[in-house]
């Protein structure tokens, strides 16, 4: 029997990836992979393109199953949750910034914002204020009514972070967060996501090519062919 959806304030911080193994159309991208990352930790995750770095992300937040190896987010094993369960594990618990956004397009970008709080129940103009105030963080306030279509790719991603950001996740995951953005803007964003983690407490995994990213990691890992080891 699966485990229902976790509790609000349930589970504590951090990350344990164990001995994760996934096959991917009969190649074996990741093997034996294992990661600790201590609550308020941010770790950058480097590694040349097609090697499973975005595979490990989808791993972690339940979006795929694993072959094999357990992954602990908090208490929380991912790896035994039903789909529900991990939908909702995602809702509460954990921010994910998708390299290719996935904006709901019929929506504003303060109302893609504001998705995650009113899925966990917040009032509708409260979660508004909030996203408004987020956009406004990322340097998006004169563009909050705009719709996705009406964004720049770089628009785009501002309004992805500020929405894996907007309900405080004790796990903030990250593909390539700055990839769209010029150097300036990508400083800015970097400083919110950093100021973000440290005054709440919560574990960063991102995965990056960028030097100017990786910085403000704590620590830095590396994914090659031979496994997953610290840089």
């Amino acid at each position: 029997m699966n485990p229902g959806p976790p509790q609000a304030g349930s589970a504590p911080g951090g990350l344990v990836i164990d001995g994760v193994a996934k096959t991917f159309e009969d190649r074996r991208l990741l093997d034996a992979v294992s990661m600790r990352i201590a609550p308020g930790e941010s770790v950058a995750l480097l590694g040349e393109s097609g090697t499973g770095k975005s595979t490990l992300l989808n791993l972690v937040a339940g979006l795929e199953p694993v072959d094999a190896g357990r992954i602990l987010v908090g208490d929380i094993d991912v790896c035994s949750l039903s789909a529900d369960a991990a939908a909702a594990l995602r809702r509460q618990r954990i921010g994910f910034v998708f390299q290719a956004f996935h904006l709901l397009p019929y929506l504003s970008a303060e109302r893609n914002v504001a998705v995650p709080l009113l899925l966990n129940g917040a009032k509708p103009a409260q979660a508004l204020d909030e996203a408004r105030r987020l956009l406004a963080d990322v340097g998006l306030a004169s563009r909050a009514a705009a719709m996705p279509r009406e964004l720049s790719g770089g628009e785009q991603q501002r309004v992805a972070l500020a929405r894996a950001l907007v309900h405080r996740p004790a796990l903030v995951l990250a593909d390539e967060p700055t990839g769209n953005l010029d150097p300036a803007t990508a400083g800015t964003v970097l400083a919110l996501i950093a100021e973000r983690v440290r005054a709440s407490g919560a574990t960063l995994l991102m995965v990056t090519h960028s030097e100017q990213a990786a910085a403000i990691a704590d620590r830095r890992w590396r994914l090659d062919a031979g496994g997953l080891h610290e840089a």
